[in-house]
């Protein structure tokens, strides 16, 4: 079992699919084998994935999502052992754009992006290397991301 919250940033609208990530995320962690983790999930706009980028990365400028990896343990009152996985923050205002830059409707790109930001919290990293067309793939972390995607190719999200 895994825990995980969903939340937008103060002032903004739920979008209509908002209720789905939740249920999609559980899924995710069980087909990556992930169990006994507490992870949050925060739907933003740009202007404040920007703020955090420039403050955590010194990059000044929006990005589609940052992973905050916490990677600590802790037992609960019912003495139940979790995992804090961290924090995957992901900007709404670039998720369109993105699905536009990689030829991919903006389902795929939101699935891809929650199963990237999982991977990153799980000690994950892909160096330099990104997803494209017409790109071979090298990098562990994005071939397990992709086999992932694959194996949620009939989930509709938006």
């Amino acid at each position: 079992m895994n825990r995980v919250l969903v939340s937008m940033q103060d002032g903004l609208s739920e979008p209509a699919w908002f209720g789905k990530i939740g249920e999609y995320e559980q899924e995710v962690l069980k087909r990556l084998g992930f169990d006994g983790q507490e992870l949050s999930i925060l739907f933003c706009n740009d202007e404040f994935i920007q703020e955090l980028n420039k403050n955590y990365r010194e990059i000044d400028a929006p990005t589609d999502i940052l992973s905050f990896e916490n990677g600590e343990e802790y037992t609960d009152e019912d003495g139940s052992k979790w995992f804090s996985a961290g924090d995957i923050i992901i900007s709404l205002d670039t998720l369109p754009k993105n699905a536009e830059y990689f030829k991919v409707t903006q389902n795929e790109e939101l699935k891809r992006l929650l199963i990237h930001g999982t991977l990153h919290l799980n000690g994950m990293d892909h160096g330099e290397e990104h997803v494209g067309e017409g790109l071979e793939i090298k990098s562990p972390m994005l071939k397990k991301q992709e086999e992932v995607l694959k194996a949620f190719s009939d989930v509709e999200l938006i």
